[in-house]
């Protein structure tokens, strides 16, 4: 797994290995993620990636957010419970040298504490759990997610827009669904 563009291109990141106690970390494939920042800087959504607030919910090994900021996003925070993903995120921040335009917190994405408002979230809950749809909840009553914020939501199956959000597009890559909505803030 590795950054696939901007200013960190190429950088190898921390990951799970075979075997490992963090093993039920899915993280977003190298091709996935290309595809995907292809789609968020090819226009259709503005620029939502350069200067942008982002807030990763489900983190992981943090890569879905590192890419945006090395495609120029000013500030990721990364919300993740698990204590391997915690350690992989810190890992990679570090090698990356990015502790300055990064926060990590510790927290069940569905039960975060208030926070400042976000335009890009990324949302990659595990796979057919419900789980996507209490932390985009939350995110939205605690203050997380900015007027026209954009939400990238990746599941196992495409995702209809809950009530205050607006289906924009939807991406189908092997077993997994990408799903565009807008905050109607």
């Amino acid at each position: 797994m590795r950054i696939i563009g901007g200013t960190h291109r190429g950088t190898a990141l921390a990951a799970v290995g075979k075997g490992d106690a963090g093993a039920h970390l899915r993280p977003t494939t190298d091709r996935v993620r290309e595809s995907l920042f292809n789609v968020l800087q090819g226009g259709r959504f503005g620029d939502p990636v350069n200067g942008a607030q982002v807030l990763d919910l489900f983190a992981g090994t943090g890569a879905l957010g590192l890419e945006a900021l090395s495609r120029g996003a000013a500030h990721i925070t990364f919300v993740d419970s698990g204590r391997v993903a915690q350690k992989l995120i810190r890992d990679n921040i570090s090698k990356l040298r990015r502790q300055v335009d990064t926060t990590l917190i510790s927290a069940d994405a569905s039960k975060l504490p208030n926070g400042t408002p976000c335009d890009l979230i990324f949302l990659d809950p595990p796979y057919g759990q419900g789980l996507g749809l209490k932390a985009l909840t939350a995110a939205k009553s605690q203050g997380w997610i900015g007027p026209e914020a954009l939400i990238v939501w990746e599941e196992s199956s495409a995702q209809i827009a809950p009530a205050g959000f607006t289906s924009l597009d939807q991406r189908r890559y092997g077993d997994s669904w990408i799903s565009f909505m807008r905050h109607d803030g």
